[in-house]
């Protein structure tokens, strides 16, 4: 069965398309047309002058909905995947904080249960930690950290072989590099975070198998000085690295907009993804509280319980692309581009998402003209917006 999308402005990585359409068969996307004439047996949906785009994909997310991945069960799981899923995030890779090995072996368990789902927008798991500096934990649970015994992550990996694809550690921590080569070896993207390196521990790691910075900026150092004389330290580093990838957590809170505009003008598109870290209480009522107690909602963002730190972010995909284009000063291309296209590369899942492409997922957003989210198609199943199919 056909479905021709039109009626829209359809992205492409070069510029957009006026007048054409895209012509989805199943789950996949067939072809993109450079004109909108009627297709045989194929039902039309109308864009009605949105911006047609590719889905989003998430790789640094810990929950929403009042649901936490770290409760360890399915149901919490699809949770809080098919709220990001609503609200523009047709991939997602679930990401455990700092944990204890049985709770990263339910998520491993859950995990391994959603991939195969075809109406599950789950792609893989991110373990973020637990070997981490105890100095930069943020909102990491510090007595949960820990050095990086291989009698431990072998076993994890033994395990979570083909279902984690993206493990973060800190590199100046005991165990790291060799962790950081173990697990790349085994196809596992091998990122930095929650770290005290400058840039003899940076460029290390680089040899060692680490090529991503996690939620860049945020948890980790910057140039100070050290003695009398300045050093650069992971920020200035990691900048200084082309083809060392980062990710931003783009919700104008985090990360100051003038700061992700200094990242994307250094970095570029290529090279940069926009992520939202988001927590549980993304898309929770006003009144909701967390049953640890562990953090509150405050000015818009979550805070730990003391205020000492801000923990994750209540944002959603729609919301990273409208903060990088309306505060940031980037352009709508590049920053659908970093929401889609660059974190699909990094995550190696290049080939089925990421991109309005044919062979490639049925993965659709529809943006209005002030960058709001209208329509959100998954694997051909549209999931929000079912008033353009009438």
């Amino acid at each position: 069965m056909f479905t021709q999308i039109v009626g829209g402005r359809i992205y492409t990585p070069s510029g957009w398309i006026d007048g054409g359409s895209v012509l989805i068969e199943g789950k996949k996307i067939r072809a993109i047309l450079n004109s909108d004439i009627p297709v045989e047996h194929a039902s039309r949906i109308d864009a009605h002058g949105a911006y047609i785009i590719p889905g989003g994909v998430e790789t640094h997310v810990h929950g929403a909905a009042g649901a936490d991945f770290m409760d360890g069960t399915v149901e919490a799981f699809r949770t809080a995947a098919d709220y990001h899923l609503q609200n523009g995030t047709t991939t997602i890779f679930p990401t455990l904080s700092t944990s204890s090995y049985e709770t990263i072996m339910k998520g491993i368990e859950c995990t391994e249960v959603l991939i195969p789902d075809e109406e599950s927008s789950v792609e893989g798991l991110h373990l973020e930690g637990p070997y981490f500096s105890v100095k930069m934990a943020g909102a990491q649970l510090p007595e949960l950290i820990r050095p990086a015994r291989p009698e431990e992550y072998t076993k994890i990996m033994e395990r979570g072989q083909g279902i984690i694809r993206r493990w973060d550690a800190a590199p100046e921590i005991e165990g790291t590099m060799e962790f950081g080569r173990y697990v790349r070896e085994r196809g596992v993207v091998t990122a930095i975070a929650h770290t005290e390196a400058g840039e003899k521990e940076i460029k290390e790691a680089w040899e060692n198998g680490y090529t991503l910075a996690t939620h860049f900026y945020n948890a980790m150092k910057v140039s100070h000085k050290k003695g009398v004389y300045k050093v650069p330290g992971a920020v200035e580093t990691i900048l200084d690295m082309p083809d060392f990838d980062i990710e931003v957590i783009c919700d104008g809170i985090h990360v100051p907009p003038l700061m992700v505009h200094l990242a994307y003008a250094t970095k570029g598109r290529e090279r940069m993804a926009l992520t939202t870290d988001a927590l549980l209480y993304t898309g929770t009522p006003s009144d909701f509280k967390d049953p640890t107690g562990h953090a509150i909602v405050e000015d818009g963002v979550c805070k730990l319980s003391d205020r000492s730190a801000l923990a994750g972010s209540i944002a959603t995909m729609d919301l990273l692309i409208r903060t990088a284009v309306k505060k940031a000063r980037i352009p709508l291309i590049d920053a659908v581009y970093m929401a889609s296209t660059t974190p699909a590369r990094i995550m190696g899942i290049q080939d089925t998402k990421g991109a309005l492409e044919p062979g490639k997922d049925a993965d659709i957003l529809f943006l209005d003209e002030e960058l709001e989210l209208r329509f959100v198609m998954h694997r051909g199943r549209v999931v929000r917006g079912e008033e353009y199919l009438s």
